[in-house]
């Protein structure tokens, strides 16, 4: 190979390296966008889980009180 060959190859090396540096890049700015997007719906998540817990006790509470009420019905013999 001569030198004008030689030169050609690391200019196409260069290109090469610089396209997969440019890729790299790319990717760890999509991973930091994913993580943040992850963190987030792990929160709402929380927040959900949390709201389904107190609609739960909520909802005991309301079946204790009507147990309560009937039981008090059933000793007026209504």
């Amino acid at each position: 190979m001569d030198i004008i060959g030689d030169i050609d190859q690391f200019e196409l090396l260069e290109e090469k390296i610089d396209h997969l540096i440019g890729l790299i890049e790319t990717l760890k700015k999509e991973k930091e966008a994913l993580a943040e997007k992850a963190r987030i719906q792990e929160g709402k998540l929380s927040d959900l889980t949390e709201q389904i817990g107190n609609l739960k006790a909520s909802r005991d509470r309301a079946k204790q009180r009507i147990i309560s009420i009937l039981e008090k019905i059933e000793q007026v013999g209504v």
